[in-house]
């Protein structure tokens, strides 16, 4: 599956489709700005796969600063399985550049 672009993610939220959306950042970044993902960051993910075991297959996106941890997050589940998983290309910098969201 191809990454997603910031715009794409945008227009996906705004349309409320159906996608696991996951934040691999740290607690603290995620306190001070967040897209309302679900924060398993980065270091925790091979310890929380069995909270991800039921989207297997299904869409998701994982996202973080800049793209480099939720890249290697989708590594990690495309090793681990998971057949349908995009990187937030740029991450919340890239969005909060583009939108000024928070």
């Amino acid at each position: 599956m191809q990454d997603i672009t910031v715009e794409e993610l945008k227009q996906k939220l705004d349309n409320k489709e159906e996608f696991v959306f996951i934040d691999v950042r740290e607690p603290h970044e995620y306190a001070e700005f967040n897209l309302n993902a679900k924060l398993i960051p980065l270091s925790t993910l091979p310890l929380r796969l069995d909270e991800l075991k039921d989207h297997k297959n299904e869409e998701i996106v994982v996202h973080c600063r800049s793209g480099g941890r939720s890249g290697q997050a989708k590594a990690f589940l495309k090793q681990a399985g998971y057949t349908n998983v995009r990187n937030l290309l740029g991450g919340v910098m890239d969005w909060q550049a583009k939108f000024k969201k928070g």
